[in-house]
């Protein structure tokens, strides 16, 4: 085996036409035994023809919204609880509360999502985690 290097062999690939090019990736697919093809245009085509069951079931979700859906008959404790998880001033806090359903915390984890939702129903209000 001789020794040519990288550059070497780039300044000949340089000279050559593109349709030797193409012929010349063609040959050392069929000796090699592999593709040309970008590994990102197939990772891309996979999910599109996989179905949706299949997808769905192997993609698990990791980022939830907390939804205040309604603030309850304790309004008062509610506010707290929302500045609290917020740290929202009051005015903020009592404005959000009011226009429920709102979130109240987005794009956290599912543990987190569930104690930020079992802390607004605890204070009287109505949550959804999504």
């Amino acid at each position: 085996m001789s020794d040519i290097s990288k550059d070497q062999v780039v300044e000949w690939l340089s000279g050559q036409s593109v349709i030797e090019i193409a012929d010349l990736v063609k040959e050392l697919e069929e000796k090699w035994g592999v593709s040309a093809a970008a590994p990102a245009a197939v990772a891309v085509a996979a999910p599109a023809g996989g179905g949706d069951a299949e997808g769905g079931a192997t993609e698990e979700k990791t980022e939830f919204d907390v939804i205040l859906t309604e603030f309850g008959g304790n309004k008062i404790a509610v506010i707290k609880e929302v500045r609290g998880i917020t740290g929202l001033g009051l005015k903020e806090a009592k404005e959000l509360v009011e226009g429920a359903p709102k979130p109240v915390k987005e794009g956290v984890s599912k543990d987190e999502a569930t104690e930020i939702s079992k802390k607004l129903e605890a204070a009287g209000a109505k949550a959804e985690v999504k």
